[in-house]
């Protein structure tokens, strides 16, 4: 009989071995899994509503917007299997799905636990072997498989990866990605708790901006902008000991067109004070913030009493001009990825098997492929997955 052994329980892991017993019911396929619990980081992703993938609507063509590494290798295999294929995929294995107006993919029960359902009651059905507190940490440990799969997932530290590279293949260091900035600004935390629909976020000097909705905290800023802006400048930021500063466009427009709202609204209101009135939207708890760090006391003042400089400084603020300087990472361990892994240079791009070492193939994010928030890194997962099954299925027929 032939044998596949699959290194690591998670997401990636459990699709590879199931399209695998798919395509192939005489295969034997043995889930190895390190820790007491499978699918441990699907059932938390997404604040346990797991995003499982994206319709890409607001995504160009090239994927760099949504993958800022591995985006041209995921262009060529999402001809393989798609967004659209792992939509159809879910709910042709009864995983019901529903679609945000952002275009992020849910499962319709709001719960992650119905994927992990998904995942371990057709594993269960087709056969699937699965073992944990198993830790496979060389070569020689898998003997009797005609194939392996690697799809441990992201790593903090390159060490972990220290038997692949053992084994020639080139490991990019890993970095974190995906995560919330600390600043330490007192007036900022006690925004807490309070949410700008759409802002731009970027760090002056560099091309790396980010748009979404921005979330204060007690210990700074996080939310979907501030999370794409940490996948984009996730080894810039690391480099930088995550010290560095962060400029926030408020309204999305154009210094011009935030002084045209300024003067209208001086206009419309010029005997109403300042924090009375929100220009562009903003919550009004952020507004008088930004009113009075711009202008001091004068925020005290009526609309109708601004001159042409402060209402200058004012649009500035609102429109890009407005930086913090960042202290760190949030204070805890909230990254679910991680930047770097296997090199794509090697393994085969057409069908993920390692250039260095026969039938050994890769899948998920251990390889050197990670996505923004909103469902591209699972999609990049089941993507990945799927082009490896389908590669050990060809062998195996080719073979017989």
């Amino acid at each position: 009989m032939k044998r596949v052994a699959i290194i690591g329980g998670g997401a990636a892991g459990f699709f590879t071995a199931i399209c695998l017993k798919e395509q192939n019911p005489g295969l034997e396929v043995d889930i190895f899994e390190k820790k007491q619990r499978v699918l441990a980081k699907v059932e938390v992703s997404g604040g346990g509503r797991c995003n499982c993938t994206n319709t890409f609507a607001s995504i160009s063509s090239d994927l760099h917007e949504a993958y800022p590494r591995g985006h041209r290798l995921m262009k060529r295999l999402m001809k393989g299997f798609s967004q659209r294929d792992a939509y159809a995929w879910f709910e042709s294995h009864g995983v019901k799905l529903t679609v945000q107006p952002d275009g992020c993919v849910f499962p319709a029960s709001q719960s992650s636990q119905t994927i992990v359902n998904c995942f371990m009651v057709h594993a269960r059905k087709l056969g699937v072997n699965i073992r944990t507190g198993y830790n496979v940490q060389s070569w020689e440990t898998l003997e009797g498989y005609q194939s392996v799969v690697v799809t441990t997932g992201g790593t903090p530290r390159a060490e972990g990866l220290s038997w692949l590279q053992a084994m020639g293949h080139d490991i990019v260091p890993p970095v974190p990605s995906l995560f919330s900035l600390r600043i330490d600004d007192e007036v900022l935390h006690s925004l807490m708790g309070t949410v700008v629909p759409h802002v731009v976020v970027m760090i002056p000097g560099e091309k790396m901006r980010a748009e979404g909705p921005l979330l204060f905290t007690h210990w700074g800023i996080s939310g979907p902008a501030v999370l794409k802006l940490s996948s984009y400048a996730a080894r810039l930021l690391n480099d930088r000991h995550y010290q560095t500063t962060i400029a926030v466009n408020w309204t999305c427009q154009t210094g011009d067109n935030v002084l045209s709202v300024l003067r209208s609204l001086s206009d419309s209101y010029p005997q109403r004070l300042l924090t009375t009135v929100s220009p562009c939207g903003l919550p009004a708890r952020l507004w008088a913030c930004l009113a009075e760090r711009c202008l001091g006391e004068r925020y005290h003042a009526t609309w109708g009493s601004l001159n042409q400089k402060q209402m200058n400084r004012l649009a500035n603020q609102l429109s890009g001009g407005d930086t913090y300087m960042t202290a760190g990472r949030a204070p805890f361990r909230d990254e679910f990825v991680t930047c770097g892994g296997v090199s794509l240079a090697s393994v085969n791009p057409v069908t993920l098997e390692s250039r260095h070492v026969p039938n050994l193939y890769f899948a998920g994010e251990v390889l050197d492929i990670d996505g923004i928030t909103g469902g591209f890194n699972f999609q990049a997962a089941w993507t990945t997955a799927f082009i490896v099954a389908q590669a050990i299925s060809k062998t195996i027929k080719e073979n017989t």
